[in-house]
């Protein structure tokens, strides 16, 4: 449903996929109610049971109160154009925070979908005397960055190298993740935050 100007086209639908794919979706993600721990996961059935197996052994349940919460809101999503307003309002907040990473120069991808904004941030030029604490030095340049963003500017991002293969970590280290599913309040407030970042330009 989070798409910005294009449809997206399910893995699943195209030919021979069904029954090689699970897709995958999270309530916490669509309805924005991560501490629900609510999801589902579609696929052919020789695929969906062992995963049912490895689900019930390693998280074992979800809550029903809160299934049926995930269920009414799918219902009352349709009724009442959830989803729409959902794509617009991101799409509104995903464009601020585009023009706040325009104003302190540094480029970034612009997302098709979801609320993340992945910024290049290799013309950031941290000072070689910087001390960063021994946790962070050890998870090398990435953390390095998105720590040295914490604590200069009050602005926190994910390090994408978490989500790289040890071999391709290297290609993510000058990126940090944003996220744009904040109030306007928070966006405003990044806002002002990030002009500090000038200085290090």
């Amino acid at each position: 449903h989070l798409t910005y100007g294009i449809e997206h086209i399910s893995i699943a639908t195209l030919p021979g996929m069904w029954e090689r794919t699970v897709t995958v979706g999270s309530a916490g993600k669509l309805f924005g109610v991560t501490g629900w721990r609510v999801g589902w996961a579609i696929g052919p059935a020789e695929l969906i049971q062992p995963t049912l197996s490895a689900h019930t052994r390693i998280v074992f349940t979800t809550n029903t109160p809160l299934q049926e919460g995930v269920a009414s809101a799918f219902e009352q999503a349709v009724a009442n154009g959830f989803f729409d307003s959902q794509r617009e309002e991101y799409e509104r907040r995903r464009n601020r925070l585009m023009a706040i990473f325009d104003d302190v120069g540094l480029p970034y991808v612009v997302p098709d979908g979801a609320y993340y904004l992945l910024v290049n941030a290799a013309a950031i030029k941290i000072p070689a005397a910087y001390e960063f604490p021994p946790f962070i030095e050890e998870r090398g340049p990435n953390f390095k960055l998105v720590y040295f963003f914490i604590k200069e500017f009050g602005v926190s991002g994910i390090p994408p190298t978490e989500f790289y293969s040890a071999a391709h970590k290297p290609l993510a280290n000058d990126y940090i993740r944003f996220a744009f599913c904040k109030t306007d309040e928070g966006l405003e407030d990044a806002s002002k935050r990030l002009q500090k970042l000038k200085r290090y330009l």
